[in-house]
């Protein structure tokens, strides 16, 4: 089982990330890959959890270990997949989603792609009161560089999170008048956006 995996970061796409460790490039889907624009062709850290399926080995990638058991504690929960689970931390606001939890706010939790009042219900049910000690480390990174595609890469990352064309194409006509730094900066917008409907 793999903790973490550190190599240099060759390529970003709107679900996943590659590290070249010692010329072996590692896969690895994240919530929003975009986090991590700086650092092409640097040497990163990323904790992951390996998922073993029938057809696919797959790498699910988190900036700290906090984040990595969050996701585990998710996984918990009957109707969440490692897919829905990677798109509820997309939202990085780790502290709403565990005090949403913990007040039973069924309302919040049904914003994310792929959870419904059942699976929302369970998550209160199965997970209240079991998060509290997941306290999370404030972002401490810094991204720099405009890019014109900046608003296309994190629309399609919305797409790979499992947003509907629909709910995307609202959030986009919103994020057209604003002029935010980078892919990331898009992509954390959208999806406060996305909480807020």
């Amino acid at each position: 089982m793999y903790e973490y995996i550190t190599g240099r970061l060759t390529f970003i796409s709107p679900s996943y990330v590659v590290l070249d460790v010692n010329g072996i490039g590692y896969q690895i889907a994240l919530g929003n890959p975009y986090r991590y624009s700086s650092k092409m062709e640097q040497s990163v850290t990323i904790y992951v959890q390996q998922i073993i399926r029938e057809d696919a080995h797959l790498l699910y990638g988190f900036e700290t270990l906090a984040e990595k058991e969050l996701f585990l504690r998710l996984l918990s929960v009957s109707g969440i997949g490692p897919k829905s689970g990677l798109a509820i931390m997309a939202n990085e606001d780790h502290q709403g989603l565990i005090q949403a939890i913990e007040a039973g706010d069924v309302t919040y939790l049904t914003k994310f792609p792929g959870v419904g009042k059942k699976t929302a219900q369970q998550m209160v049910l199965d997970l209240k009161g079991k998060l509290t000690e997941l306290v999370e480390d404030p972002m401490s990174l810094f991204y720099e560089g405009n890019d014109d595609t900046a608003l296309a890469e994190a629309m399609e990352a919305l797409q790979a999170l499992g947003y509907s064309p629909k709910e995307i194409k609202k959030v986009e006509k919103v994020l057209e008048k604003e002029t935010l730094q980078n892919t990331d900066d898009y992509l954390r917008a959208a999806l406060k956006l996305m909480m807020k409907k």
